[in-house]
Order: C-alpha cells, then structure tokens, then sequence
C-alpha cells in the first residue's frame, strides 16, 4: 500500500509522453546526449520509435528539458532509492532519566550509567531533578549536580540545552556525539 502512494507521488511530479502540452521541448536522449530543442510532436514520435517514453524531467526550464527513458524502470529505481533512505534514518528519540537533589552518591553513579547508556544507543537524555516543596532555593545544588552528569560524560555526549529552572524541576538536555 505504501509503495503504491509513493509511486503515485512520483507519477504526480513529472509529466509523461500525452501530458506534456508545450509546443517545443529541450530533448535529451536515454544515454545521456542532448538532442537539442525540438517540437514536442518530434520528440513523441522519436520516443515512440525507440518504444521508449518522454518524461518532463525540469519544468520550469525554458523551453522545459524532456528525456527519454523507461519510466516504469524510473519509477522503481526511485522508490528503491526511497526505501533505502529512509532505512538509513535513524530518529532520535528523546529519554528522560529524573532524580532529586538530596541523591546519594551510588544512586548518582547508576544514574550516569544509565544516561551514558541512553547515549551511546544514540537518544537525547533530558536530565530532570524534582524539587519539592522548599528545596526550590537551593538551586545550586541541582545546578552543581547537573554539571557533575555533563562532566561525567563529556567524553560520548554534549550539552545541547544547559541546566535551567522548569517551575519546580531543573532540566538538562544531553545529546550524543555525532560519529564521522
């Protein structure tokens, strides 16, 4: 079903043989050679002895450009090329690991494993440290708690949102290292 719309999306774009309504055309052949400008009666006809057919390639040209090729041939090679693509995408999810400010200091190494986890899989981690009720004036502490995390794992990820006062939560969005 997918591939169906898909196809019709491409079908959509480009103008082929009867549709083309312009009087002249830039021609280019199916290996590549251009043939000049010619009317689009000729380039039908040549493209009908070649049992091959005319697709618009750039309409906005003037005269627009038309090449001959095989556009069912065209049509899968461009989905494929699709399909692959978008397998090669990746989304970045983002996860969120909470803690609060009175944390001990074995629970806050767990806490960096998991987030130096989270990146290494590739997510954003938004860090978020709870504030209740008074604790809200004792933002250093989540601030110098937050620069820890960061600190910890500068090596594999980056600050992208530094640490900042959400009502009463503090968060921090870490993202991965890019890999070239």
């Amino acid at each position: 079903m997918y591939y169906i719309d898909q196809v019709r999306t491409i079908a959509k774009k480009l103008k082929v043989n009867e549709r083309i309504r312009t009087r002249e055309v830039r021609l280019i052949s199916d290996t590549g050679e251009q043939l000049g400008i010619v009317s689009v009666d000729e380039a039908k006809r040549i493209a009908e002895e070649n049992s091959i057919d005319l697709v618009e390639v750039s309409p906005n040209a003037r005269p627009p450009v038309c090449r001959l090729m095989d556009y069912g041939k065209f049509k899968y090679l461009q989905s494929k090329k699709d399909r692959d693509a978008r397998k090669k995408t990746k989304t970045v999810e983002m996860k969120e690991v909470k803690m609060r400010p009175k944390i001990g200091t074995h629970d806050l190494m767990v806490k960096i494993k998991m987030v130096t986890r989270l990146l290494e899989e590739g997510d954003k981690v938004k860090v978020t440290i709870l504030f209740r009720g008074r604790e809200v004036s004792y933002t250093a502490v989540g601030n110098e708690l937050l620069g820890n995390i960061a600190k910890e794992v500068m090596e594999i990820g980056t600050v992208e949102m530094t640490p900042r006062l959400e009502g009463k939560n503090m968060v921090m969005i870490l993202a991965p290292v890019s890999k070239k």
